[in-house]
């Protein structure tokens, strides 16, 4: 979250945006409330298929069951839950069965609403200063939330698989840490993601994203918890690693059988595959500048190679869909998050051949996957046409007064980082000086604004605004968008 003091106009203007009279509730979160509302009494009648298995890995897990505490993966493998998630399930434990149950279904819905409004200000920060319309950008949550709430219902309703629900939750948190620039903050979340459910080992990527002088200590805090959640189990039973071999039945609608895997149970080699994929795309996603398809990537490689075709699989597909549309491609309307909810969802419900339902669900896979990696990006559209000629006040043999203000351009970032956002914004940075790698505040600026955060680490540098010629005596009036000298 910005801070009131870093908070320009242009954020200042966009918090009124879209609130419903003098509530601080806006319209699109209203609706999309109202829409989980009624998924939510639909899927809730025959709904909390999977709690069975967080009950008893709780109960296993606090002692209450002979063979539990440390054993747990030793003797239970069937449990692919992460301890984290076994922990969040006992907060639900004092009420009654039935009562639980109901309990943890609406908080999980109510945590996909939550994770709608962290990708809309996670958007909202990423372009800040770039001329982004904060009413369409409500609009494209909007749409695209429309798109997510079915799935989500499945996973945290239907289904009420709480280690899913987790991993994606503690995924979203870091992505938007991630653009607020607080680097440890998402290798804390991305490890309490892999501690709920093992495969958000192929959403750790987003690590990558980070600058070089962070990232490693961000990585050390990534391992270090995974390492307290899963270590103690792996060094009292040296088999609970055996836990990761287990197998599920290869079902007939399986993306697995057009690649030949015809074996009843899972292969040897899926599991492993499976992860290498995921962290494979992800790498290259960052490598291209489109760490937004991260989450997608992962997702991706999840539904291609899974033996299972559960409908609940699809909610991180639809997050990675959100998260792409959001961030990675600006368009009014959310296409991907669409295609993905008629795609696999509609496949699973009107097409009749399993055969069919695997040919879709892996053609939906590579289709986003070579899209987010290989479609053309478009620079952020800034509020300053930019001139045909230089004014005067952009010569080189005219010196720039001291105090006058700079804003990167997001597309070409000297440290690479996803998250680092204009190293100012409609106030100004002090001439001079190495530019902060961590969330801070420069000086007053001529207009009494400061500045946004930065991550890269580079010099601050001296600039005029590319159409009006201010030189730090006054903020530029057009909108803050400031050109490099």
């Amino acid at each position: 979250m910005r801070s009131a003091d870093t908070a320009g106009p242009e954020s200042g203007t966009a918090a009124h945006i879209g609130r419903i009279g003098r509530w601080p509730l806006r319209w699109h979160h209203a609706l999309l409330s109202a829409w989980t509302a009624c998924w939510f009494s639909v899927a809730e009648r025959n709904g909390g298929v999977s709690w069975h298995y967080l009950r008893t890995g709780e109960q296993l897990l606090v002692g209450q069951v002979p063979g539990g505490g440390l054993a747990l993966y030793a003797n239970h493998p069937e449990l692919q839950i992460g301890p984290v998630s076994f922990l969040g399930a006992a907060a639900f434990s004092p009420f009654p069965p039935g009562l639980q149950e109901l309990l943890a279904e609406a908080t999980m819905s109510g945590l996909g609403l939550y994770m709608l409004v962290l990708v809309g200000r996670a958007a909202a920060d990423y372009y800040l200063g770039t001329g982004l319309n904060h009413k369409r950008l409500q609009q494209r949550v909007l749409t695209a939330g429309l798109a997510l709430i079915p799935m989500w219902v499945e996973v945290s309703v239907r289904f009420a698989h709480l280690d899913d629900v987790l991993a994606l939750f503690f995924t979203t948190l870091a992505v938007r840490a991630l653009v607020n620039g607080r680097h440890i903050t998402v290798g804390v979340f991305l490890a309490l993601a892999v501690d709920s459910k093992p495969w958000a080992v192929a959403f750790l990527p987003l690590l990558l994203a980070l600058p070089k002088h962070t990232r490693w200590r961000s990585a050390a805090w990534t391992v270090g918890l995974v390492a307290v959640a899963w270590l103690p189990f792996c060094i009292a039973h040296a088999n609970t690693i055996n836990a990761a071999h287990f197998t599920i039945p290869n079902h007939p609608a399986s993306s697995l059988r057009w690649f030949g895997a015809n074996n009843p149970v899972t292969p040897w080699w899926d599991r492993p595959a499976q992860m290498a994929l995921g962290l494979g795309l992800g790498a290259l996603a960052v490598l291209r500048g489109r760490w937004p398809a991260i989450v997608l990537l992962a997702a991706d490689a999840r539904i291609v190679l899974d033996p299972s075709v559960y409908t609940y699989y699809n909610a991180s597909i639809l997050l990675g869909t959100v998260i792409w549309d959001a961030i990675g491609r600006q368009r009014r309307v959310p296409l991907w998050s669409w295609i993905a909810l008629i795609s696999l969802y509609g496949s699973a419900l009107i097409v009749p051949s399993d055969s069919t339902r695997g040919l879709i669900r892996l053609a939906f896979a590579v289709g986003s996957a070579a899209y987010v990696l290989l479609c053309p990006m478009r620079e952020p559209h800034s509020g300053c046409p930019r001139p045909r000629a230089k004014p005067r006040s952009l010569r080189k043999h005219q010196r720039v007064p001291a105090g006058v203000v700079t804003e990167t351009r997001r597309s070409r970032r000297p440290c690479g980082s996803a998250g680092c956002p204009a190293c100012v914004r409609d106030g100004a940075f002090d001439a001079g000086g190495p530019c902060p790698a961590r969330r801070a505040r420069s000086g007053p600026s001529p207009g009494g604004r400061c500045g946004s955060r930065c991550t890269c680490g580079g010099p601050r540098q001296q600039v005029v605004c590319r159409h009006c010629g201010t030189d730090g005596a006054r903020v530029c009036p057009h909108n803050g968008v400031l050109g490099r000298l």
